[in-house]
C-alpha cells in the first residue's frame, strides 16, 4: 500500500493530521491498533470521563440544587449501570464519528500495530505494509506506575481500569492529586464513594494557579473528600476483600479500590523509530521543532508523544500543522494561548500565566483582579456561587497575561480568555467591553474592573 502521508496513531493528533492531509490532496493511511479510532481521549480518557462528570452534575443538582430553585422530587439515586451505558454510548458515537470522517475524506484506516521498518516503510501487523513519503507519529501516552510495593494488585487500577468498573467502590483511594486524580475523585464522591487523595506534593493540581488549588482543596474538604498532601505512598497490601494503603510516616487507609494517577509517559516503545534514524526519550518523547518536524526531515510528531503538552486540544492543532507542512506548507506552532480545563466540581480553567508565573516574570509590575461568583447574578440564581474569576495583567502597557476561573462553567468560559490572550488584548479592552447581562461571562469583565480598581459590583477595599 503506497501513500503520500502515513499517520501512526488514530487519536486527536493523529486523526486530525490524517484528515487535514487528505483535505490538502494527499493519499493518507492512518494506522491504529485499537478496535476504534479516537485514541485515549475518545475511548478511555476525556470523553468517557466527562460523560460521567455530567452524571455527577445531575446527581448534585437533584440532591442539592433543584430544591433551592423550587423543583422538588424524591431522593435521587445513582443507577450506575445506566451511567456506564450512557458513557459507553457517548464513546461509541464519537469514535464512530471519526470513522465516518475518514470515509468522507478518503483516509484509509489500517487496523493493526504499526512499526517502521525503514526510512519510508511501515509494517502493519495483520495488514498490508505501507510505503510513504512523509510520516506523522501520533502514538500518544500511557499511564505510569511508580515502583511502590504491592501496586501490582488488580485492585490498583489506572484511569482505563476505573472507567471499566461495573460497580461503585464504597471506598476509593486516589494516588495522585493532579488533574486526572482530582477529576475522578470529584466524580466518585458524587457517585457515593468515600474518597481519599494521597499526593506527595503539598498541593493539589500543582501546575495550576495557587489560589485555584487552594479553592479546590477547600471545596473538596467541604464535600468530605479526605486529603493527605505532602505524603508519599510507601506500600499497598491486598487483604483479599480490601486494600491497606500506607503513606507518610506510618499512616494508612483502607479502601476497596485504588486509582493510580501519577502521570503519563509518551508511548515510544516498539515503534521501530530506530529504522527511521529517530531518537526518542522515554520521559520527554520525540523532540520536534516549531513545524512539528523531528530530526528526520520527512517525519513529524504530534500530541502526547511529542512531549509539549498532554492535552487533546493542543494535539488537534499540532496535527493540523504537521499535515500542512508534510504537504509543502510552512506553518509554525508559535506560542498559542493554551487553555487548561479541569472538570472537577467546582470546575477550574486557566490560560496564560498563573499569578506566580506573572510575578516571577514581571516583578511588581503585575496587577490582579478577583471577582467572586457570589456577586454575579447568574451564578446566584443558579445556586452555584463557589469560586471566582481572576484577571492577571502587567501594569506597564496593561497587557493581559492570564485568566484563571474556578466555578460554574469555567471550562467553557475560558475560551474568551484564550481569544483575548491570542489577540494580545489589554485589560482595559476586556474591562471596557460590553458583556451580556445576566450571564456567567460577565465575570471576566468584572475581574478586569477589579484589577483596574474600578469595580462596580464590589464594595471598595478598606484602606
Amino acid at each position: 500500500m503506497d501513500c503520500d502521508v502515513v499517520v501512526l496513531g488514530g487519536g486527536p493528533g493523529g486523526y486530525t493530521a490524517a484528515i487535514r492531509a487528505a483535505q490538502l490532496g494527499a493519499s493518507v493511511v492512518c494506522v491504529e491498533r485499537e478496535p476504534a479510532l479516537g485514541g485515549t481521549c475518545l475511548r478511555v480518557g476525556c470523553i468517557p470521563t466527562k460523560a460521567w462528570v455530567q452524571s455527577a452534575h445531575a446527581l448534585h443538582a437533584a440532591r442539592e440544587l433543584n430544591a433551592k430553585l423550587g423543583v422538588v422530587s424524591s431522593e435521587p439515586t445513582l443507577d450506575f449501570p445506566a451511567a456506564a451505558a450512557w458513557k459507553d454510548g457517548v464513546v461509541k458515537q464519537m469514535t464512530g464519528g471519526v470513522a465516518s470522517l475518514f470515509k468522507a475524506f478518503g483516509v484509509t484506516w489500517a487496523h493493526g500495530h504499526g512499526r517502521f521498518t525503514g526510512p519510508t516503510t511501515l509494517a502493519v501487523e495483520g495488514s498490508e505494509d505501507v510505503t510513504f513519503r512523509s510520516a506523522v507519529v501520533a502514538t500518544g501516552s500511557y499511564p505510569m506506575r511508580p515502583p511502590i510495593p504491592g501496586l501490582d494488585t488488580p485492585r490498583c487500577v489506572d484511569s482505563t481500569g476505573l472507567l471499566a468498573q461495573t460497580e461503585v467502590p464504597a471506598r476509593l483511594v486516589v494516588l495522585g492529586g493532579g488533574i486526572i486524580g482530582c477529576e475522578f475523585a470529584s466524580i466518585f464522591d458524587r457517585f457515593g464513594s468515600q474518597v481519599t487523595i494521597v499526593e506527595m506534593l503539598d498541593t493539589l493540581i500543582p501546575q495550576e494557579d495557587e489560589d485555584a488549588a487552594k479553592e479546590l482543596a477547600k471545596q473538596f474538604k467541604r464535600r468530605g473528600i479526605e486529603l493527605h498532601l505532602g505524603k508519599q505512598c510507601t506500600s499497598v497490601a491486598d487483604h483479599g476483600t480490601h486494600l491497606v494503603v500506607s503513606f507518610g510516616e506510618g499512616e494508612s487507609v483502607e479502601c476497596d479500590l485504588m486509582l493510580v494517577s501519577v502521570g503519563r509517559a509518551p508511548l515510544v516503545q516498539d515503534l521501530g523509530l530506530e529504522a527511521l534514524g529517530l531518537d526518542a526519550d522515554p520521559r520527554s518523547g520525540i523532540a520536534t521543532d516549531d513545524h512539528m518536524r523531528t530530526s528526520v526531515p520527512h517525519v513529524y510528531a504530534v500530541g502526547d508523544v511529542a512531549g509539549r503538552w498532554q492535552l487533546a486540544h493542543t494535539a488537534f492543532r499540532e496535527g493540523e500543522i504537521a499535515a500542512e507542512n508534510a504537504m509543502g506548507h510552512d506553518n509554525r506552532l508559535g506560542a498559542p494561548a493554551v487553555p487548561r480545563p479541569i472538570y472537577t466540581d467546582p470546575e477550574i480553567a486557566g490560560v496564560g500565566l498563573t499569578e506566580r508565573q506573572a510575578r516571577d516574570a514581571h516583578g511588581d509590575a503585575v496587577a490582579v483582579g478577583q471577582f467572586p461568583w457570589v456577586a454575579n447574578a447568574r451564578a446566584v440564581m443558579s445556586g452555584e456561587t463557589a469560586g471566582w474569576v481572576k484577571s492577571i495583567h502587567e501594569t506597564t502597557y496593561g497587557e493581559l497575561l492570564g485568566v484563571v476561573i474556578v466555578g460554574p462553567h469555567a471550562t467553557d468560559l475560558i475560551e474568551s480568555g484564550v481569544v483575548a490572550l491570542d489577540a494580545e488584548s489589554t485589560v482595559q479592552t476586556v474591562a471596557d467591553g460590553i458583556a451580556p447581562h445576566p450571564t456567567f461571562s460577565e465575570a471576566l469583565k468584572e475581574a478586569g474592573l477589579v484589577a483596574l480598581g474600578r469595580a462596580i459590583h464590589l464594595p471598595p477595599k478598606r484602606r
